[in-house]
């Protein structure tokens, strides 16, 4: 049985769109590639979801470091948010591996000491 998941901190919300971003864009440029190379019939999807995924996987690493910074990640799981991005459509999994383990959510932060 799944555990309640936690309720998603901005960073976490952020970097969840982001990755089904990277994947979607993953998704058209491998569409992309299949008609250019396999079929034969056009190249306007590596031209067009080439462009969309470089970005997105500007932003999705972009994104990885700055939510590893708010959510105090580790650093393996930093590096293997951003190795994530490599092979197509890995992030999706993780993404939801991560929420799973709780590493999108809000972390509770120790009560400043009074002096």
């Amino acid at each position: 049985m799944q555990a309640a998941s936690q309720p998603l901190s901005p960073a976490g919300r952020l970097f969840s769109i982001v990755a089904l971003l990277e994947a979607f864009t993953w998704a058209g440029l491998l569409l992309g590639m299949y008609l250019k190379y396999g079929s034969g019939t056009t190249d306007l999807g590596v031209w067009f979801f080439g462009r969309l995924h470089g970005a997105a996987f500007l932003l999705y690493v972009a994104v990885a470091f700055y939510a590893g910074a708010r959510l105090r990640w580790p650093m393996w799981t930093l590096l293997l948010a951003v190795l994530a991005a490599i092979p197509p459509l890995v992030t999706l999994p993780l993404e939801i591996w991560y929420r799973r383990r709780g590493f999108l959510a809000n972390q509770a932060s120790p009560a400043p000491s009074s002096a």
